[in-house]
């Protein structure tokens, strides 16, 4: 059996590829009153809101691509993910609050309390993050 083994990957266990660290560490935004929060934060250093919904193909392909863009070099941003279809008040009050239209999958960068970029669909994973840090 052991020629077997050798042509056939061995006994039956697959190698498991080493598990990538991820940088990206989820903020849920769930509450109105986190809007303010994030405008005082936006003072001091970078807020991302993404707004993301979990029914939407395009959606679900941007979001995987966006995390796959985060390096060592990002993990100290704030990102916060917002689920449209649970939240939708939450995203409407966002629109409002930094003056973007409703977008979905969409980024949106705040700084010192205003939006300064947004991206929606496939153009979100063309962000430089870099610029953001």
């Amino acid at each position: 059996m052991g020629i077997f083994n050798s042509m056939f990957g061995g006994n039956g266990e697959k190698k498991s590829e080493p598990e990538k660290k991820s940088f990206l560490n989820w903020i849920p935004l769930t509450t109105l009153e986190q809007l303010d929060e994030i405008k005082e934060q936006s003072k001091t250093s970078t807020v991302l809101i993404f707004k993301h919904s979990t029914r939407c193909g395009i959606s679900s392909m941007v979001i995987k691509q966006f995390e796959k863009l985060f390096t060592e070099e990002h993990q100290n941003l704030k990102v916060y993910y917002l689920d449209l279809l649970n939240y939708r008040n939450i995203s409407d009050e966002v629109g409002y609050t930094f003056q973007v239209m409703h977008q979905s999958p969409q980024l949106i960068v705040v700084k010192n309390g205003v939006s300064v970029h947004n991206a929606s669909h496939y153009d979100i994973t063309q962000t430089n993050l870099t610029r953001f840090v």
